[in-house]
């Protein structure tokens, strides 16, 4: 197969995937198949890819400190940001503030996190990125997460911070999953 050929049938198979995945996202109105808004959100986080919407609350105030993962007996890091990957659309990657202490996730955090010594600020001024093993000494709390939920993709949101701010209101987090 030449390579032109090789090109089409690429380009054909994303097109044909693109085509699927929006006819998968075609919406069906509450009256027409019973679900509530819940139910419906539940589903689409099943079936839509996109970034995740991970709301948390913490023991203590790390809103503005630069989050590392830790490996599951907290004993490394096994994921952390080089200097320059602390931005979330040009700005540093700082949670979004929620209701009643509650925090909206721009960074890309599960339930292993902890939290660095360092700012965003101090963080990004640093001349390299230290190693694992550097930072592992810097963190400020390995067990830092007084609850966490997993609410479906960005995607599903028309206005993110309004309806996570309903959910935390409403104290009904049956839409979404329990990470912590």
């Amino acid at each position: 197969m030449d390579k032109r050929k090789l090109v089409l049938s690429v380009v054909g198979l994303l097109a044909l995937m693109i085509a699927i995945s929006c006819n998968n996202s075609a919406k069906v109105s509450d009256t027409q198949n019973g679900k509530n808004n819940k139910e419906e959100m539940k589903d689409k986080s099943r079936v839509k890819a996109g970034p995740p919407v991970i709301i948390y609350k913490t023991r203590d105030d790390y809103a503005n400190r630069v989050p590392v993962t830790l490996n599951e007996d907290k004993t490394a890091i096994a994921n952390f940001p080089g200097i320059k990957d602390i931005y979330f659309k040009g700005e540093f990657a700082i949670p979004t503030q929620l209701k009643a202490g509650w925090l909206l996730d721009n960074r890309g955090i599960d339930q292993n996190v902890a939290f660095l010594e360092y700012t965003y600020d101090e963080y990004s001024k640093l001349g390299i990125t230290p190693t694992g093993d550097e930072l592992y000494q810097k963190i400020l709390d390995k067990d830092p997460l007084a609850e966490m939920y997993k609410c479906g993709t960005r995607f599903d949101y028309k206005d993110l911070v309004t309806e996570l701010n309903q959910i935390i209101d409403s104290e009904d987090f049956s839409s979404c999953i329990k990470l912590q």
